[in-house]
């Protein structure tokens, strides 16, 4: 099983280690699923998770978030974009992780904001799915 995580997402399992979105992040870590992934999209993860805002909730450092992005970058598959579909999504930040996701054909597209890709989802036959939806894919 193949997941693209989106940065929310990622986030969100940092700020909250007790959280659904942490215990996705730990899944993908032990390749219990494979998290696609391209380096624009694990720059925007390290990026964003290393804003002052979520070092402050998350009490890690910037290191500590490399060593997850890291972590990811050993339990997945990189993709490189061969195929651009821009402009497919109002909020342009989304774009990357839209085209990881068709590019590395993956199963699935795990966020918190379902409702920026659904229909260009949707058009590609691409699931779009929270991450409590995701676990429950995963299954036990």
């Amino acid at each position: 099983m193949t997941f693209v995580i989106d940065t929310n997402v990622v986030a969100a399992g940092l700020r909250s280690p007790a959280g659904v979105s942490a215990r996705l992040l730990g899944l993908a870590v032990t390749c219990v699923f494979t998290p696609i992934m391209s380096v624009p999209l694990l720059l925007e993860h390290e990026s964003v998770c290393c804003r002052p805002q979520h070092l402050s909730v998350s009490g890690l450092s910037a290191n500590d978030v490399g060593a997850v992005v890291s972590a990811l970058c050993g339990a997945g598959e990189e993709v490189v974009p061969h195929f651009q579909w821009r402009p497919q999504l109002r909020n342009p930040n989304g774009e990357m992780v839209l085209e990881a996701a068709l590019n590395g054909r993956a199963d699935g597209l795990v966020t918190f904001n379902s409702g920026h890709f659904n229909g260009p989802a949707q058009r590609f036959g691409l699931v779009v799915m929270t991450p409590q939806d995701a676990l429950k894919g995963i299954g036990p």
